[in-house]
């Protein structure tokens, strides 16, 4: 078995979790990929919101290895996942997925979703994108196959187009205008960034000293 089909049953750092993708009966799986530079709250209301008002059964937090359209300075793919982990271990319908990590190389959607289907083909894939992804969306690697292989699920900003090229499912959520570009500039002044980042992820950002420039 190569590392890319082991990733699925490898142990988070925090969370102590082995898990197989198949299971008898499909289901409700919504994916939210990205860089996660670092998570923030953000990212997990809209997780929240698309998990109850689609009634899905989990939300996957799958972390880019190299992200294709951004070129935003990283820490390292373990320090993300670490913080993913830490901001979701609260809630048992949040999963950390490191299928992209484990790959390597520069990480495409379409190649994420190709390798679910192949091993769990009886569930459904919710694809999480906030507007901004929506309107660059038709510029990802084969948006056609992604648009086929997952149900598009958008996040509603004001300000941002709402016409897609593709089918699109639109939920509301409420209006945070944050970014992990206003963290990592924050952090880098000596800005607080209290209540906008889990207080995990606070302490280890600052434990481990991340983007103090």
């Amino acid at each position: 078995m190569n590392n890319y089909a082991k990733c699925i049953e490898k142990k988070p750092t925090v969370k102590v979790e082995k898990q197989e993708l198949k299971h008898k009966k499909g289901r409700q799986i919504g994916i939210m990929g990205g860089t996660f530079n670092p998570v923030h709250i953000a990212h997990l209301i809209a997780a929240e919101q698309v998990l109850t008002k689609l009634r899905l059964d989990e939300v996957w937090f799958i972390p880019d290895n190299i992200p294709p359209h951004k070129n935003a300075p990283l820490v390292s793919a373990k320090d993300r996942a670490t913080m993913l982990e830490l901001a979701t271990n609260d809630n048992p319908r949040f999963r950390v997925k490191l299928l992209e990590t484990f790959r390597g190389g520069v990480s495409y959607t379409v190649d994420t979703l190709k390798y679910l289907k192949e091993k769990a083909p009886q569930n459904n894939y919710y694809l999480i994108m906030g507007s901004d992804q929506v309107d660059s969306f038709h510029t990802w690697k084969q948006p056609d196959q992604i648009a086929r292989m997952a149900t598009l699920v958008g996040i509603r900003r004001p300000g941002y187009p709402q016409n897609p090229q593709y089918p699109m499912i639109w939920v509301d959520a409420p209006n945070i205008q944050l970014s992990s570009t206003d963290i990592r500039r924050a952090i880098a002044t000596g800005t607080s960034i209290r209540y906008l980042v889990p207080d995990s992820v606070i302490d280890y950002i600052q434990k481990k000293g991340l983007y103090r420039g």
